[in-house]
Parts: C-alpha cells; structure tokens; sequence
C-alpha cells in the first residue's frame, strides 16, 4: 500500500480562503488524468496546462504516464474554480510518480497559475490566501513572483515569490533555494487625486459638515442646486479623512485583491472612493452575481460611496443600502450558501432640490410642480434617510464672490486634518479594547453609545426637550447622540454639552423637505 501525497492550495470564497487538500493517485490501467472534487472548466483544464509546463522543464508529464491518474480536489463538496490550482496539482502528480524528493507538505500552501512554458502568472486573493496560512498554522507560501510582495503583507508568514514551476521544484529538492520574500512593511497616505478643501470657495457649513463627518465616520447627504459644489466637497473629503491603519489597509486590500483591481499596487495606502453611476444595477452596487464579486459598497469598505444624484438610483438598489449602512456588512444569499462581504463605508449623497434642481433657489425659478417636488423627494424612503447621520444644504454662491480675490479660509485644510486626527486618536483610545474593533464613534452599538455620549447636565435637559418637541425614531436618537459626541471629540470635550447636542438636532433637520 503506497501513500497518496497531500498538499495544501487554497480557494477564494468571497474576499476569504478556504483551505483545499489536494491529493494525487496514480492506478495501474490505460493512461487518463481525471481531476475530482466539484471543480469548474477552468481547474479541469489544469491537466493541460500541467502536461505543457513539466514538458519545458524537462521532466515527464502525466500525458507520458500510461497510468490512471486521478487527482482529488477537498473536500468534495466545495466548488473549486479558478487556475489557482494549477502549481498545487502539479506538485501532487509528481510526489506521487516519485519525481521529486518528498518534503513536508503539512508546513506549505501553494497557489499559483502555470503558463504552458512553466512560468507563473499572478492570481486574484493572494493577501486572503496569506492570511488563510496565518490562521491555520501553516509557516511557508509558495505563489507567484508577483504576488509575493501583497502576501508579504502578513508578517508571521514566509512568503517564496516562484517565478517558474522549475525554480520551485530545485527549490524542494534543495538544489537551489528560492530567497524568502522581505515582509512589506505598510505606509499609508492621501490618495493622489484628492481634491483640497481649500479649493471650495465659500460653502464653510458644508465643511464644517465634512469635518465632522470625517472625524466620526458619518453618512451625509448635501442637498442644493445644480453646480453648487456638491460633487466637489464629496471628493474633499478623502483628502481630510486620516490616513487608514494597517489593519484597515489589509481589510482594503484583501477586498480589491479579491476583485482583482490592486495589480499595480501590493497593498492600498489610502481609503478608497468610489462614485458609481445612478444606472449601476442592484448586483454592481451590492455585490453577487453567479460567481459572487464584491459590489461598490464592499470595494468603498473603510473608504467613502458617493451617490451622485441620489433619488436617480434604482429604488431596489438604494434599499439594498438598508443593510451595509446599519450593519458595516452585505450578505449575499445563494442557493448553496451565504457570503458575506465587509462594507463598512462612509456614504455621502448629492441631490437637487427637485427635478429641475431650483426647488427655493432665490435666483432660478422652479419649473416643477407640487406633484412633481413630491414625487421626487419620495424617492428617497424614509427608512433610507433615518440611516444618514447629516443632511446638509449647500446654496448657491453668487458669481461676484466667485470672481473676487480668494478670501482666506477661516479654517484650512491643514488645520481641519489636525483637528480631525485628535478626534480620531480620541476614539482609538476609547475603542481599543473592543472586539470585533471600532473605530470611529458612528460604529458605536446602541448600548455604547448611551455610555460614551456621557450627558452634561445641562444637555439632559435639552435633550429631553427636544425629544417632547420633534418625532424622532430610536434609531435616529442613537445617531444623534453620536454625532454629538463627535462633536465634542473635536472641541477635545470629554462630556456633551448642550451646544454639541443642537448643532447635532440641527443637522437631523432635512433640507428643502416637503414631506
């Protein structure tokens, strides 16, 4: 009785790695080559690319081999799909024909894709493949060269960048070792293309809305005319969020990694922002179709969602927002099982006043009628607004102001960075002994949230007034209470007082609402 050689691959479910065994058999009989285990076109198609790439390293393929071979995929009952496999299978064949000398399979992960000549091609997921090792105790990763930098990320992990499958089989043979991969060590910036708050004239209560928004990680929607710099003070914003940590750029990236968009980078540096069009179906908006990708909401994970003429989106997608906004998280159901994307985003909306965009404008007329304001506004569910923390209007600025000397910003951007990282470090400290970690008040639970609001006296008093005076729901109390005490984490107050309490209830207020 001979041993079966295992060896350890890895699939990508979702923006994880689920760990695969792969095993090889070879069995007196007629040549065949049959790869088992629920495996799609393109890992059947592995047996090819193996036959090619043994052949241009000299070394005797399984077309040669005039036994059944059978290679198996488990457990069976995960779908395997990808040429991720490809390096894994090409190992197993050859422990099991005695080709190679037998090494300790139990210690490796090997993931990668063989070109016919034997060289390597880069895969989607290597950071979730990396991370995968970590977790199971698995101290040595073999992938391509290229990738190697990414999965270098995860420090507990010895990554070997292959360039070609010969290289890796010298490797194992102990013939000429492959140097390990130096861990990538994470610097983190401003995206490049992030316009500068101190480029928006005027508009200073809308930046004062970004500053809060952006020290507590608060939705925000701008309401205003058309061209009144709604789209502008959206881009701003990335400029003035605080650069992400190492633990949300490797939640960033292990999500881009997934979707295969972080070729040219090894990691992400800064928060993403993400614009889709208001013609973005329900699936390119959330994520899934029937090989489930993330969605704009996960790809704008620890970053920023801009909806551009918010009431424009489809209903069904704009409620399919319902979820990540409350939870930081989409679920993804399907017949055979659930996956779930991280979508933990800032979301900031733009939208105009009504269908011709001059709803109270004091310069344009408004050419809509009543029927047409309402029907407009109302594309927006109640339950849709209850979940956005501000709401702010954006007027228009006269054009002689515009053409006037750039007056000096009472607050530039440098300085509302500044104010914005002390807020910040006010909530890691609050926050660092939670799990599953927080970050930013606007991640806050219910029950943490009646704790750290920590209620001046004063601002009891008002707050129990004002609750008599406008209809609020519980969750919309909740979300006041959390950008109150944003707020306060920005005036460096350690309790709430009663102004940090109105300006909250001020921005609660929905503009130009006939509802």
């Amino acid at each position: 009785m001979h041993n079966v050689p295992r060896l350890f691959a890895a699939e990508l479910d979702g923006v994880d790695a689920e760990l695969i065994e792969v095993e090889a058999d070879l069995n007196v009989g007629l040549h065949a080559f049959n790869i088992v285990g629920l495996a799609d076109k393109a890992v059947s198609e592995a047996k090819e690319r193996v036959n090619s790439a043994l052949k241009h390293c000299n070394i005797k393929p399984p077309a040669r081999e005039n036994r059944r071979i059978t290679i198996n995929l488990a457990p069976a009952d995960v779908k395997k799909a990808g040429s991720r496999f490809d390096l894994a299978i090409a190992l197993a064949y050859l422990l099991a024909s005695n080709q190679i000398k037998a090494f300790h399979s139990q210690e490796k992960l090997f993931a990668g894709e063989l070109s016919l000549d034997g060289s390597l091609r880069p895969i989607t997921g290597a950071l979730s493949t990396a991370l995968l090792a970590k977790k199971r105790g698995i101290p040595e990763l073999f992938l391509p060269a290229v990738n190697a930098r990414e999965a270098a990320v995860v420090p507990d992990v010895s990554v070997f960048p292959v360039h070609h499958l010969k290289d890796l089989i010298e490797h194992l043979d102990a013939l000429a070792p492959i140097p390990k991969q130096p861990v990538t060590k994470i610097v983190t910036a401003h995206p490049p293309s992030a316009i500068s708050l101190d480029d928006i004239r005027g508009q200073e209560a809308a930046k004062r809305v970004l500053t809060i928004a952006a020290a507590g990680g608060h939705n925000v929607l701008f309401s205003g005319p058309p061209g009144t710099g709604k789209t502008m003070l959206a881009q701003a914003l990335t400029g003035i969020l605080p650069h992400p940590t190492p633990a949300e750029s490797i939640e960033i990236t292990k999500i881009y990694s997934a979707a295969g968009l972080n070729t040219d980078l090894p990691y992400i540096p800064w928060r993403p922002f993400r614009s889709p069009h208001h013609s973005a179906s329900l699936v390119a908006l959330l994520g899934g179709g029937s090989d489930p990708k993330p969605g704009e909401v996960s790809l704008a994970h620890r970053g920023v969602l801009f909806l551009d003429e918010m009431p424009e989106f489809h209903r069904d997608a704009l409620e399919g927002l319902r979820q990540p906004l409350e939870d930081g998280r989409i679920h993804i159901a399907r017949a055979r099982k659930t996956l779930i994307f991280p979508a933990r985003f800032m979301l900031v909306a733009a939208m105009n006043p009504c269908p011709c965009g001059h709803f109270e404008d004091k310069e344009v007329a408004c050419r809509c009628t009543a029927h047409d304001i309402i029907r407009y506004q109302r594309k927006l569910s109640g339950p849709l607004l209850d979940r956005i923390d501000i709401q702010c209007e954006v007027p228009r600025i006269p054009i002689e102001e515009l053409r006037r000397e750039k007056p000096k910003s009472p607050a530039p951007e440098a300085t509302v960075q500044r104010s914005i990282a002390q807020a910040r470090a006010l909530q890691e400290k609050r926050f660092t002994s939670f799990e599953p970690r927080i970050f930013s008040n606007s991640e806050m639970t219910s029950a943490q949230t009646e704790t750290f609001a920590d209620l001046h006296r004063g601002a009891e008093l008002f707050l129990k007034q004002m609750l008599e005076r406008a209809f609020l729901s519980p969750r919309g109390y909740y979300r006041i209470l959390k950008v109150s005490r944003t707020i306060a984490d920005l005036a460096a107050s350690p309790r709430v007082t009663e102004e940090h309490l109105a300006e909250a209830f001020h921005y609660r207020m929905r503009p130009h609402s006939t509802l």
